[in-house]
């Protein structure tokens, strides 16, 4: 039996209950709160030990083994929020999970649900069920309809440069000519940024597996002529400190972004608003376009599965792939070969 006992003037359990000796903090002061856990803990200790862990272990469990295992964690705080400490991992099944979805995410796009909520629960519960502690299970996606996917033709995408101030032009064609997202372009450091040979290492990718991209010959030599700094982040806020990384990856540069788009006139809302993670389908499908190279969109895009790869590439009209040369948008490795960029300015 578990007893209570306070120390400054918060409220502890200790005792043993089925063989599990707890000893352990209630984080309350108030006492009849305190004896309300008490009976709920001792309780709790019981099911587990008649039922065993398999029937009774908790989505904020798994998900903190989940987290202790490198899982990401970005958006799992509002979904341990909604289910809160105490729900049953065995009961998370579709169901509960569009139940989820109404109370968090009500006006979503299905894009979104799918990022924010259908991807973390079905990876902290995949890694439980490859625990034993829970069967196997499948969490139904949200159908997202393709065709609602912008991509940029190269006259759009001059536009886009064009209307940009300086900065956030330089920022334009990085995406544009290495497919990255914006939270791994702004936490590029410039050891990693290789110009000799044409090449970007992204150590902090999205999925947490690092990749080398390649730069086309066009962004390189924007890139030299920039004024890089000698060490630290290569892209810079306009007073020129480096960009807090945050959860909303491509809010910190939304809004000058939106004023070149809004310059530029392309749509601002709507299923072919422009934002900057239509930068990275647009690379996908330009990159494929030209080179017809379905193993390097995968690599160099940083997709492990072709079926995510296939959303970003677009199907797009024979005539892309000159235009894109014609515009200087060359991504075959054959015509990007490197190029002397010692004399290059930098600046700090």
């Amino acid at each position: 039996m578990l007893r209570k006992f306070q120390r400054n003037g918060i409220w502890y359990l200790r005792g043993t209950v089925a063989g599990q000796r707890v000893y352990e903090s209630t984080r309350i002061g108030d006492e009849k709160a305190a004896e309300t856990l008490r009976i709920r803990r001792e309780a709790e200790i019981l099911e587990r030990v008649t039922l065993g862990r398999r029937a009774t272990v908790t989505f904020a469990e798994a998900a903190l083994t989940y987290l202790e295992s490198g899982g990401e964690g970005r958006f799992l705080a509002p979904i341990l929020a909604h289910f809160g400490p105490r729900f049953r991992l065995v009961d998370l099944d579709n169901e509960a999970l569009n139940a989820a979805a109404r109370a968090l995410y009500p006006t979503a796009a299905p894009s979104t649900i799918n990022r924010q909520l259908v991807t973390p629960v079905s990876a902290v519960y995949q890694m439980a069920a490859d625990d034993g502690l829970v069967p196997p299970r499948r969490f139904r996606r949200r159908k997202v309809d393709d065709a609602r996917l912008r991509w940029l033709t190269p006259d759009e995408a001059e536009r886009l440069i064009a209307a940009a101030d300086a900065r956030t032009a330089v920022q334009i064609e990085f995406l544009l000519g290495t497919g990255c997202r914006v939270g791994e372009m702004i936490a590029l450091q410039r050891a990693d940024l290789h110009l000799d040979t044409g090449e970007a290492w992204i150590g902090r990718a999205k999925n947490g597996r690092p990749r080398m991209v390649r730069l086309p010959t066009r962004t390189r030599r924007l890139l030299a002529a920039t004024g890089l700094p000698e060490a630290g982040a290569v892209f810079r806020t306009p007073k020129g400190m480096p960009y807090v990384q945050r959860a909303n990856m491509g809010g910190q540069i939304q809004a000058a972004f939106n004023a070149a788009r809004d310059k530029a006139k392309l749509e601002a809302k709507g299923p072919r608003r422009v934002t900057p993670h239509t930068l990275r389908h647009t690379w996908a499908t330009w990159y494929y376009a030209q080179t017809r190279d379905f193993g390097g969109l995968m690599d160099l895009g940083g997709w492990e599965k072709a079926d995510m790869a296939n959303r970003y590439r677009k199907i797009a009209p024979a005539w892309l792939a000159d235009e894109l040369r014609a515009k200087g948008w060359v991504f075959d490795s054959d015509h990007n070969q490197p190029e002397d960029t010692t004399n290059a300015k930098r600046t700090g």
